[in-house]
C-alpha cells in the first residue's frame, strides 16, 4: 500500500492502522497493517448503517484526515504526541476516534480514551457528533462527563469531559488507571484545570510508561509547549482556505456601537451567509480584595488568530477587526494569559493539597501562579480549617475537597451538619451554583416581574428567598401533569426553568456525596426561628470573610476586609422590599461600573464574633466596623469568650506556620 493510497482512501469503510505486534490478526507484514473493509462495527459488533458511510465521506474531507497515518505511527512509537491544527481542522473529533482504534487494537488492556474540553457545551456536542460518526450509541461506547451530569457507563470506550472533571477524577484515581490514552484539547485556552493537568500528567507518565498523552493546541503555542514537554513528535495541520482580514483605519471609542454599525452595513450589502460577533468582556481576579473585576482588555494575537481560523474551513468569508493593523502587530500580547495568573486559586490549592497525599502535589506549572494569589489561597484555606499546623490537608479539608464546590460553600455544608440544617444548606448551595433563576426583566415587564418575585421574598434575606423559590418549583413539579405545565409556571413567574432544573441536579449530587461519606442529615425544619438562626450560622462558618456593613444608613456597604464600597444588587430581596440591614453576609462581589454584592442575608455582630476564627478577626485592619465587633464580643456568654481567648493565644504560632507556601 503506497503513501498516496493511505492519504486518500478509496474504499468506503474506514481503514484502521495498527502494528502487527498489537493487532490480533495473523498478518505477516511488518509495521502497519490495514483492516480491510469491515462490515461489522468493531466497537459494538453491529453492521454499519448507511449514515456511517455518508459521514465517513465528510470526515475524509477534513484537513486532518490526511495526517492519520502519520499520527498513528507517532502514537505507536511515542508516549506524548502534539497535534497542532487550526480551528475547524477536525482534530477534536477525529484524533479521539483514532485513539479509540488504538485502544481497541490492544484490547483495552490499558484502558479507554478520555478527551478534555474547556467548555461543557463543547464536550457534549463533540460526544454527540463522534458517537454519530462511529455509528454507536451516545452514553454507551461514546459518552460525556460534565459538572453534575454523567452520560457514561463502565463500558464506555471514548469519553469527552470538561478538564475540571478529569482533575476531580484524579482525587480518587490519581494515576488515571482507567485510561490508556488521555487527550488534552484546546490547551491554548489556558484554563486553570488544563494547566494543572499538564503539570500533573508529567509525573503520571513517568509512573505509567504505557499511558499515551495527546496534546491538541493552536500553532502559536507550539514553541512554549515544546520547551515545557521537551522534544516530542508534532503533527501539524493547516486549513484549506485563506481568510480575508479587514482592519479599521482608526481607533473606535465605543466598540459595541461599532459592531452594530458594521452588522447593518453587512446586512445592507445583501451578501449571503452568517455573522459571528465576538464581544469584548474580560474578568481579572484581585487577591487583595478577593473580588473579580470586570474590565475591558484587548485580546491576544493567539485569540485573534483562532477567531480568523474559524472561517478557514469555508471557501469564502471575511474577518472584520475593530482595531488597526498596527495595533494588532505592536500592542497585542502574543498569547492569552493563563487563567492561573488571573483567578482565585483557593479551589486549585485545595485540590493540589488533596493529590499531594498520592505524591502528586509538586506540580511543574507552565506558568507559575502569582505569589500573592497563592498566599491568599493558603490563608483562606487556613481560616476555613482545611489545613493542619504543617500546612497539609486536615481531616476537615479532605472532606471539603469531596464537594465540587467553592471551598467556602463546602465549609458551610459541613457546618450545617453541626447546626442541623443540611437539607436547607444543600438547597442554597445548589441554587447559588446553578445559573441565576431570575430571568432578565423584559422591557416593559419590570413591574410585573417584581410583583411575581415578591411572593418568594423572605425577610431573612436572599439565601432564604432562594429556598422559597426552589420549594415552590418542587411543589409545581410534583403537582403538574407534564413538563409543559412546569415551564409555563416558570414563564409566568419570570423564572428560568433550565436554571431550576440544573439546581435540582446539583442538589441531588450533593445529597449523594453527603450519603456516601456518611455525614449526618437532619430532617428539614425550614420556617422555624431556630432553623433560620442555624442557617445563618452555617453560612457564616464558610463566608465570614465576606461581610459588609452599611456605613451611612443609605445602602453603601463597606467590606469588612478592605475599603471597597458596594451596593446591594437591584434584584436583592432587600432592594425590592426597601429594607436595608446594617450587617450582611454576601455570596459574591464584583467590581464593574456598578459595584454590587449579590445574594445577601442579614447577620448580627454578635453572631459573627461567636463563629469566626479569632486569628482571622485579629488580622482584620482597624476600622469602625472592627470596633463595633469588638464591643459585640463583650455581650457573648463567658464560655464563648474564653474559647475565643484560648484560640487567639494560639494564633501567633499557628498562623505563620499554616500560611507557609509548601
Amino acid at each position: 500500500m503506497d503513501e498516496e493510497e493511505l492519504e486518500h482512501p478509496t474504499s468506503s469503510p474506514e481503514k484502521r492502522y495498527f502494528p502487527e505486534s498489537l493487532d490480533s490478526s495473523d498478518g505477516d507484514e511488518e509495521g502497519v497493517l490495514a483492516c480491510e473493509d469491515l462490515e461489522l462495527n468493531p466497537f459494538d459488533g453491529l453492521p454499519y448503517s448507511s449514515r456511517y458511510y455518508k459521514l465517513l465521506k465528510e470526515r475524509e474531507e477534513l484537513p486532518i484526515w490526511k495526517e492519520k497515518y502519520s499520527f498513528m505511527e507517532s502514537l505507536l512509537q511515542n508516549q506524548v504526541v502534539v497535534v497542532s491544527g487550526d480551528a475547524k481542522c477536525g482534530k477534536s473529533s477525529q484524533v479521539p476516534q483514532w485513539c479509540a482504534e488504538y485502544c481497541l487494537s490492544v484490547h483495552y488492556q490499558h484502558g479507554g480514551v478520555i478527551c478534555t474540553q474547556v467548555h461543557k457545551q463543547t464536550a457534549v456536542q463533540l460526544a454527540l457528533r463522534v458517537a454519530d460518526e462511529m455509528d454507536v450509541n451516545i452514553g454507551h461506547e461514546v459518552g460525556y462527563v460534565i459538572p453534575f451530569e454523567n452520560c457514561c457507563t463502565t463500558e464506555t470506550i471514548l469519553r469527552y469531559c470538561t478538564d475540571d472533571m478529569l482533575q476531580r477524577e484524579m482525587m480518587s484515581n490519581p494515576f488515571l488507571g482507567n485510561y490508556g490514552v488521555i487527550i488534552l484539547d484546546d490547551i491554548h485556552e489556558r484554563s486553570m484545570a488544563t494547566d494543572v493537568l499538564l503539570g500533573l500528567l508529567k509525573d503520571v507518565l513517568l509512573a505509567r510508561p504505557e499511558l499515551k498523552l495527546i496534546i491538541n493546541c493552536a500553532p502559536l503555542l507550539i514553541s512554549k509547549l515544546s520547551s515545557y514537554y521537551g522534544n516530542v513528535p508534532l503533527i501539524e495541520v493547516k486549513n484549506k482556505h485563506p481568510v480575508e482580514v479587514v482592519y479599521l483605519s482608526g481607533a473606535q471609542k465605543d466598540s459595541f456601537e461599532s459592531v452594530l454599525r458594521l452588522i447593518f452595513e453587512i446586512h445592507r450589502s445583501d451578501e449571503k451567509g452568517d455573522v459571528v460577533v465576538f464581544l469584548a468582556c474580560e474578568q481579572v481576579y484581585n487577591p487583595r480584595i478577593r473580588a473579580n473585576s470586570l474590565v475591558l482588555q484587548p485580546i491576544s494575537q493567539s485569540q485573534a488568530e483562532i477567531r480568523k481560523q474559524l472561517l478557514g474551513s469555508s471557501p469564502s468569508g471575511k474577518l472584520f477587526c475593530l482595531y488597526t493593523e498596527e495595533f494588532a502587530s505592536k500592542d497585542m500580547r502574543p498569547l492569552k494569559p493563563a487563567e492561573m495568573q488571573e483567578a482565585n486559586l483557593t479551589s486549585m490549592v485545595l485540590f493540589m493539597k488533596r493529590v499531594d497525599i498520592a505524591g502528586l502535589g509538586r506540580c511543574d506549572f507552565m506558568n507559575r501562579p502569582a505569589p500573592e494569589s497563592l498566599m491568599q489561597a493558603l490563608e483562606d484555606l487556613d481560616y476555613l480549617a482545611a489545613l493542619d499546623n504543617d500546612g497539609n490537608l486536615s481531616e476537615f479539608g479532605i472532606i471539603m475537597s469531596e464537594f465540587p464546590l467553592d471551598p467556602q460553600l463546602s465549609k458551610s455544608i459541613l457546618a450545617s451538619c453541626e447546626f442541623d440544617c443540611v437539607d436547607e444548606m444543600l438547597t442554597i448551595a445548589a441554587m447559588v451554583t446553578a445559573p441565576s433563576c431570575f430571568l432578565h426583566m423584559p422591557h416593559g415587564a419590570e413591574e410585573a416581574a417584581v410583583t411575581c418575585w415578591k411572593a418568594f421574598l423572605h425577610p431573612e434575606g436572599d439565601h432564604f428567598t432562594l429556598i422559597n423559590v426552589y420549594k415552590a418549583y418542587q411543589d409545581t413539579v410534583l403537582n403538574s401533569a407534564n413538563e409543559h405545565c412546569v415551564e409555563k409556571w416558570c414563564q409566568d413567574h419570570f423564572l428560568s426553568c433550565s436554571a431550576l432544573r440544573m439546581a435540582d441536579v446539583i442538589r441531588a449530587e450533593l445529597l449523594e456525596i453527603i450519603k456516601r461519606i456518611e455525614l449526618p442529615y437532619a430532617e428539614p425544619a425550614f420556617g422555624s426561628k431556630e432553623n433560620s438562626l442555624n442557617i445563618r450560622k452555617a453560612l457564616l462558618s464558610g463566608y465570614f470573610m465576606q461581610i459588609a456593613r452599611d456605613v451611612d444608613g443609605s445602602g453603601n456597604y463597606l467590606m469588612l476586609t478592605h475599603k471597597q464600597v458596594a451596593q446591594l444588587h437591584p434584584l436583592s430581596s432587600y432592594s425590592i422590599s426597601k429594607k436595608m440591614p446594617e450587617w450582611v453576609l454576601f455570596h459574591e462581589f464584583s467590581i464593574s461600573e456598578n459595584n454590587y454584592i449579590r445574594v445577601t442575608s442579614a447577620v448580627s455582630p454578635e453572631l459573627f464574633m461567636e463563629l469566626v476564627p479569632q486569628y482571622y478577626f485579629s488580622n482584620l485592619p482597624p476600622s469602625e466596623s472592627k470596633d463595633i465587633l469588638q464591643q459585640a464580643s463583650g455581650h457573648l456568654p463567658t464560655t464563648a469568650r474564653k474559647e475565643d481567648q484560648d484560640e487567639c493565644e494560639k494564633c501567633p504560632d499557628t498562623t505563620e506556620q499554616r500560611c507557609t507556601i509548601q
